[in-house]
């Protein structure tokens, strides 16, 4: 992939997070999304502060945050997806 590489972070973890290049979207049951924390890019959350505008989660979720992602379980489909970058990002 060529461009910029995104970064993905939960978003209670902002200055911790690595730069990925792809997103995978596994499927979740209706109503799963609402229950985790999902990690997001950075720029995403930033703006969506500023304009109120909704973002894409790496799980495919779309919505505007606004909760404490601390009080919240992380999403198993974003955790999934963020270390498998990790990963290959390490090359491990």
């Amino acid at each position: 992939m060529s461009g910029p590489v995104p970064r993905f972070v939960r978003l209670s973890e902002l200055e911790t997070a690595t730069p990925t290049e792809t997103i995978i979207q596994p499927t979740l049951d209706d109503g799963d999304h609402d229950r985790f924390a999902h990690f997001a890019r950075k720029a995403d959350i930033v703006k969506s502060a500023v304009t109120g505008r909704p973002i894409v989660a790496l799980c495919g979720k779309v919505w505007v945050p606004g909760r404490n992602p601390d009080r919240y379980p992380v999403c198993p489909a974003c955790k999934e997806i963020y270390q498998h970058k990790k990963a290959e990002e390490t090359g491990g």
